[in-house]
């Protein structure tokens, strides 16, 4: 099995550093007595396993900007952006090189020349696992959360923010039935402080004068935690454990065309 990549074991980095992004859809909304088309954009970091989404309402380069545009806003700007090779995201990694937004967002086009675009090869959609499966996930919560997906724009957006907050409230760790251990380490407790966002208040007046201390420490205890517990999971290799034989002559094997259908 490859090695790990360094997007998905950068500790003590900032979260969606290193982001994976893709597109799901198309999903219908109702918008008057006649339904339109949306997209569900998937932006995941690689090291911390948390997710961002965003409503596309086009496939074209203007949606996807904006989209990417959204994300910054919110979750700071990325290092290192992968993806499949997307014509909207060949695009705009292209629109990014040239400047070309410096037209219309003079400062923020100083961030985007910092963004390196990476893309993943052709017809290799397992290069991008990492954010694969978590589309699966999201399409299970909105199909659970309304199975007729009979959204509007309103509740689709409510329902991809409900979907990102149930995800990112996810155990990256083993969960211990000892309550006195520590629970499960979550996108969440990095992002929000907690695996729910809830963060008590301290009735203590000298307590709240070393709040800060408190707050320094916390990524600094989360990423220790993080690479103690979650990075033997990552390193892990699960198959190939035995030595086998190379194919030799009168071996059965199965042979697969390339331009064959499916399950043929």
């Amino acid at each position: 099995m490859a090695p790990i990549p360094i997007a998905r074991l950068a500790c003590f980095e900032r979260p969606f550093t290193y982001t994976g992004v893709d597109y799901f859809g198309p999903i219908l909304v109702n918008v008057g007595r006649h339904k339109e088309k949306r997209w569900g954009v998937l932006f995941t970091c690689l090291t911390l396993r948390a997710v961002h989404l965003e409503v596309a309402y086009k496939l074209d380069v203007s949606s996807c900007i904006m989209c990417l545009k959204n994300f910054m806003a919110l979750r700071g700007t990325p290092r290192e952006i992968f993806s499949d090779n997307g014509t909207n995201f060949k695009a705009t990694e292209k629109l990014v090189k040239e400047e070309l937004v410096k037209i219309d967002f003079d400062q923020i086009a100083v961030h985007y020349e910092a963004i390196k675009w990476r893309f993943n090869p052709p017809a290799a959609p397992h290069m991008g696992g990492a954010w694969e499966r978590l589309l699966r996930t999201v399409k299970s919560f909105l199909k659970t959360i309304c199975p007729s997906s009979n959204f509007n724009d309103e509740t689709f957006r409510s329902a991809l923010m409900e979907a990102e907050f149930i995800i990112n409230s996810r155990p990256l760790t083993f969960v211990s039935l000892d309550t006195s251990d520590d629970e499960a380490l979550t996108p969440n407790h990095l992002l929000l402080g907690s695996k729910a966002g809830y963060k008590p208040v301290s009735g203590n007046v000298a307590d709240l004068r070393l709040r800060w201390h408190q707050t320094q420490s916390f990524a600094d205890r989360f990423w220790k935690r993080w690479v103690k517990q979650y990075t033997p999971t990552l390193t892990r290799r699960s198959k190939w454990f035995t030595k086998r034989p190379p194919v030799g002559i009168g071996d059965i094997v199965i042979v697969v065309g390339d331009n064959l259908p499916r399950n043929l």
